[in-house]
């Protein structure tokens, strides 16, 4: 009777040990699996991501210029107006004419004397003076 229990008992531990084994190997398997699944979906993740990069930094970038060029067409429309004004100032408007030839072409009427104050120096302590 003690033969026939550690053979019944050997067999049971071999027994369990080759399902320990087999799930064992079973579980290697399916972690192997799944570590390969996982670098696949970011190989994946990566090309797509490679594909849609370019393009979208080249939509950035189209954005960047166009607001630019919009800052500039704003500018540029803005000068226009003030150039326009004073056109149509000096075709309309004696004063202003009259104005502008003054401080610009330093002309003066019969019996006016002009005076002009330039802005003073500023007066800085010599390191002469200070000796």
């Amino acid at each position: 009777m003690t033969k026939l229990f550690t053979a019944l008992r050997c067999a049971k531990v071999a027994q369990t040990y080759g399902d320990f084994r087999a799930r064992r190997e079973a579980t290697v398997w399916q972690r192997l699996n799944r570590v390969l699944c996982v670098l696949l979906f970011l190989a994946l993740w990566l090309v797509i991501i490679s594909l849609f990069v370019p393009p979208y930094k080249k939509l950035l970038q189209g954005e960047t210029e166009i607001d630019a060029l919009q800052a500039q067409a704003i500018e540029q429309k803005a000068l226009l107006a003030r150039q326009m004004r004073e056109v149509n100032l000096l075709q309309t408007d004696v004063t202003y004419l009259e104005t502008i030839a003054r401080d610009r072409l330093d002309l003066m009427k019969e019996g006016e004397t002009i005076f002009r104050l330039e802005p003073g120096r500023s007066s800085k302590p010599r390191d002469s003076a200070r000796r």
